[in-house]
């Protein structure tokens, strides 16, 4: 028998006897409600962190709680594999990414089973395994039919150096992350997703998602951005073409000025005088160096130049001319904008710049504007002047009435915008899936056959990270028969965006095994929704939006049935440390500072702010170290206990420390009772009745707590409470049913925070079956009813005393208490009552003078 907590050992016999038994492999056929719990899946970057431990521990609290309250729970687990890690790591350790990536994922898999999460690893999926790519091929074969994947010309960052694409993250300062050289913006043919066809479902339908919180919500709106307003044609003076705009403020048209153009708008060059293409050109060449979000901000430098052309003010017919800015970006509306310096602040300064002309066509109430005079633009309400007819109206009144006129006339139209723009996909990368399409000179963009499917990421091509992709020097993989004409052709070398990856894996994870489709449909439709998703919160207007794209486009093709991918959702909070640093060292691990000091140089070192675990600021633990010297159990329990979910976890070894503590106290308290009968009657006398009225408090707060709210925290707090309780109680009852119960009560309530401790201990109670059989206590009722109150008494609202009277006591014995108690007594000594009012089991007041 093993008196003694050994986490190592009892951790391992749990995690085998699992694993044995396939204690957690999904059953369909089940007849159980069913309940889908998934985290987001990790990219195999080597090893966990705590940020993984934290995450998955909240998932496993759910999947096992459900799971003992009789769920049929599907909770799998796989990898998003393809990426820019693996060919950052394989250019500087000299590794192929697969090999990287293979070798990763069997380190991390073998560090979450180790932390004994309920995942049923039959289902693990890799997305860079050709049986999983394979179906998102399909998927795309079926989205080009339907018009929904189309290529196109699209800019791009470009290291002029390496000869690659760079993602946004590989741009470090405007320059590139492996060489320094300054990035600069190229045009290439790129897939995009039409995701911009389901942007008004998007957006309707994050008004029935209310399992989400309202901060990713509102993200979503905000990145989707319908607006409602106007699209205008200006004509290019002197010729045939019009430029079109996109303006949600019509009301301001009259005052349009100028026109400010994208610099990679296509008619940018068109439109330029030979006497201005050098200067234009020059400028174009700048601008494809800045980083496009920094061009949008309201703090960059607003920069231009005049292209030498102008266009007419379809309204006041004057001429306007036409700048290219640095402002105006073309992934936004229409690449264009009117400009109205009296009523845009952007626009504003541009005029003053370029000592352009201003027009103010809205004056607040009772308030002149005069543009010369003017510091600021003007942009709150008021009525429109220097407006013809319009004069005189409020500006929002007329929004319609000029955008009617407009219609009238044939040079504008109503119309709903969109912020979203429809999803690149194209990436110039190897370490990604395929994308199935051949170019024949003859036929053009041709799809590869399904039955050809998939098109496997080659292996054997050499990677050194410069120079574009790879696959675009391997002949064996480029070069092909044209699948319509048998002519020689050759393979598109682009990758997907891992986006399009990680944006179906959910409805994969239902039917990993399927081999004729993307999902087994019944299976899918049984499963889908996901009940409960569990992420990070930066993932809100890419990934989440991109799964909710994905979900709807594979219900449009006849591949499930769900509108929605997760119906629930939960976003945590970051791991953070304390870091410490040497003026002369920088970034210290905790080990490299004793009593204060560097132990490189002997300079004293500054402890830091808290800050999420990162490498670069050696303020990380390792999961490992800490299961080695604490177990998984204390691992899992503090970093449920530490904080709410959706907040921010705080490191404090002494809490880890307590954590492990009370472990070892709820060990000890089992054994100390291991032998109690649980036969016996359970309502015998006050300590018996007062320890089961805290116990069945105790299920039911804890079940509150876990179920829908996630308050992790103050659920184990409970627990630790009844462990308190059953302390104080020993000695004070006689009746072993009620402190059996109480003991059992602990372990059960701790089963889904720390599964290992617990099911070792409940076989140490005589249960033959394990915790999943007894099933989730249920409180009593009327266990939890008290019997006693205690009353506080006031006099003229001062409280004078308290009284413990019976639960159901009528209103005049309890007056009859409280006028006896001995402290109220003496405040009423010669006092004359006027009254006695009674609040039921809370107060009684005596109102006296």
């Amino acid at each position: 028998m093993q008196e003694r907590y050994t986490p190592a050992d009892i951790e391992k016999k749990w995690q085998q006897l699992w694993d044995e038994q396939s204690t957690f492999v999904a059953d369909t056929s089940s007849t159980l409600p069913k309940f889908y719990l998934l985290e987001m899946f990790p990219y195999p970057s080597g090893r966990i962190h705590m940020g993984h431990v934290r995450n998955y521990s909240i998932g496993d609290v759910v999947a096992r709680f459900k799971r003992l309250r009789g769920f049929n729970v599907l909770h799998p687990m796989g990898w998003d594999a393809f990426g820019m890690p693996a060919e950052n790591a394989a250019i500087q350790n000299n590794i192929h990414p697969a090999k990287w990536t293979f070798e990763n994922i069997a380190n991390m898999r073998t560090q979450l089973k180790s932390m004994g999460f309920s995942y049923d690893w039959s289902r693990e999926l890799a997305t860079c395994d050709p049986d999983y790519y394979r179906w998102e091929q399909l998927i795309f074969l079926k989205m080009f039919e339907k018009g929904l994947a189309y290529k196109k010309s699209s800019f791009v960052n470009w290291c002029p150096s390496c000869q690659t694409v760079l993602a946004n993250e590989q741009v470090e300062d405007d320059g590139c992350w492996r060489c320094d050289s300054k990035v600069e913006q190229k045009e290439l043919e790129q897939w995009f997703f039409r995701i911009t066809a389901y942007a008004e479902e998007l957006l309707e339908a994050t008004n029935h998602l209310p399992g989400w919180p309202e901060t990713v919500l509102t993200m979503q709106r905000n990145w989707i951005g319908r607006s409602t307003g106007c699209e205008i044609d200006f004509p290019v003076a002197g010729r045939s073409q019009s430029i079109r705009i996109f303006t949600t403020r019509q009301d301001t048209l009259f005052g349009a000025t100028f026109m400010s153009l994208a610099p990679e708008h296509p008619l940018a060059l068109e439109l330029t005088v030979p006497e201005r293409r050098a200067e234009v050109e020059a400028f174009i060449a700048k601008v494809k160096t800045q980083d496009k979000i920094k061009r949008s901000s309201d703090d960059f430098e607003k920069e231009g130049v005049f292209t030498g052309s102008y266009c007419i003010n379809p309204v006041t017919e004057h001429k306007m001319p036409i700048y290219l800015g640095n402002f105006v970006l073309m992934d936004y509306g229409t690449g264009a904008v009117m400009a109205v310096p009296t009523h845009d602040q952007r626009d504003f300064e541009f005029a003053r710049k370029f000592d352009l002309p201003m027009v103010v066509v809205i004056e607040p109430q009772g308030v002149l504007l005069n543009p010369e005079t003017m510091t600021e633009a003007w942009t709150g309400p008021g009525h429109l002047v220097n407006s013809g007819d319009f004069d005189g109206l409020a500006n929002e009144v007329a929004k319609e009435a000029i955008a009617d006129a407009l219609e009238r006339r044939k040079i504008g139209k109503k119309t709903v915008n969109y912020r979203l723009r429809d999803w690149g996909v194209s990436r110039q990368r190897y370490w990604g899936t395929p994308i199935p399409i051949i170019y024949c000179d003859d036929c053009g963009m041709v799809p590869v056959p399904e039955s050809e499917l998939p098109v496997i990421l080659p292996t054997d091509v050499p990677f050194t990270g410069e120079g574009g992709s790879p696959l675009a020097k391997s002949a064996k993989f480029v070069e092909v028969s044209c699948p319509k004409c048998g002519k020689a052709a050759r393979r598109d070398t682009d990758t997907f965006d891992t986006f399009v990856e990680s944006s179906w894996y959910f409805a994969r994870y239902c039917s990993p095994q399927a081999t004729d489709a993307p999902v087994d449909k019944a299976q899918v439709d049984y499963w889908m929704p996901v009940d409960q998703y569990i992420g990070g919160v930066e993932h809100a207007v890419m990934h989440l939006l991109y799964a909710r794209f994905f979900c709807k486009v594979m219900r449009d093709l006849g591949f499930l049935s769900a509108d929605e991918p997760f119906t629930n959702l939960l976003t945590q909070g970051m791991v953070c440390k304390e870091t410490q640093s040497c003026p002369t060292h920088g970034w210290l691990y905790p080990e490299e500072v004793v009593d204060g000091q560097c132990t490189k140089c002997g300079t004293s070192a500054f402890a830091g702010r808290t800050e999420k675990m990162s490498k670069s600021k050696k303020n990380v633990v390792d999961p490992d170290k800490l299961i080695a010297q604490y177990g998984a159990d204390t691992a899992r329990l503090f970093s449920l206990f530490a904080a709410p979910p959706e907040k921010h976890l705080e490191w404090n070894d002494q809490s880890v420390d307590g954590c492990y503590r009370f472990l070892n106290r709820v060990w000890r308290l089992v054994f100390e009772h291991r032998h109690l009968a649980s036969a016996g009657g359970f309502e015998q006398d006050g300590p018996a009745r007062n320890l089961r009225r805290l116990t069945h408090r105790t299920i039911r707060k804890v079940t509150e707590d876990i179920d829908g709210r996630f308050h992790f925290n103050t659920a184990i707090a409970a627990i630790m409470e009844l462990v308190n309780g059953i302390s104080s109680f020993e000695g004070k009852t006689t009746h072993p049913a009620v402190m059996r119960e109480a003991v059992e009560t602990v372990v059960r309530l701790l089963a889904p925070f720390v599964p290992h401790l617990t099911e070792e201990l409940w076989s140490h109670l005589g249960h033959a079956e394990g915790l999943e059989a007894a099933g989730w206590p249920v409180w009593d009722a009327e266990a939890i009813i008290d019997d006693e109150k205690v009353i506080v008494v006031q006099v003229n609202g001062k409280m004078r005393g308290k009284i413990t009277v019976a639960a159901d006591l009528g209103e005049d014995e309890v007056k009859a208490q409280a006028l006896a108690e001995a402290n109220v007594a003496r405040a009423l000594a010669g006092q004359t009552i006027r009254n006695v009012i009674v609040v039921p089991n809370r107060l009684v007041n005596i109102v006296i003078g």
